[in-house]
C-alpha cells in the first residue's frame, strides 16, 4: 500500500522553505548615511534615509558592475514603500 499524499506533503513544505529562504535576500537593508555602507557586494541594495530624496522617495545604493578596483555603486532615488520607522 503506497502512500502518494506524503511525498507531496514533503514536496509543498521544500518549496515554502525555499521559498521563505528567498524571501529573506530579497530585502534590503537600510541606513541613516550612506558612510555607514560597508563592503558593498555585487547586487546588494541598500537604502539611504538622508533626507536628499524628494517626498515619499528614498535613495537606493547598488553595487552595479564589478571593476579593477572593487564594485562600482549606482544611486538613484525610488519610491518609499511602507511608513517611515525609527
Amino acid at each position: 500500500m503506497t502512500r502518494p499524499h506524503i511525498g507531496r506533503c514533503w514536496i509543498g513544505l521544500a518549496a515554502c522553505l525555499a521559498l521563505c529562504a528567498l524571501a529573506q535576500t530579497a530585502t534590503a537593508q537600510t541606513v541613516a548615511r550612506e558612510q555607514d555602507i560597508v563592503g558593498l557586494r555585487l547586487g546588494q541594495r541598500i537604502l539611504v534615509d538622508d533626507g536628499s530624496c524628494p517626498a515619499g522617495q528614498i535613495k537606493e545604493v547598488k553595487g552595479s558592475r564589478m571593476t579593477a578596483s572593487g564594485i562600482v555603486a549606482v544611486k538613484k532615488c525610488i519610491p518609499r514603500s511602507g511608513t517611515k520607522t525609527r
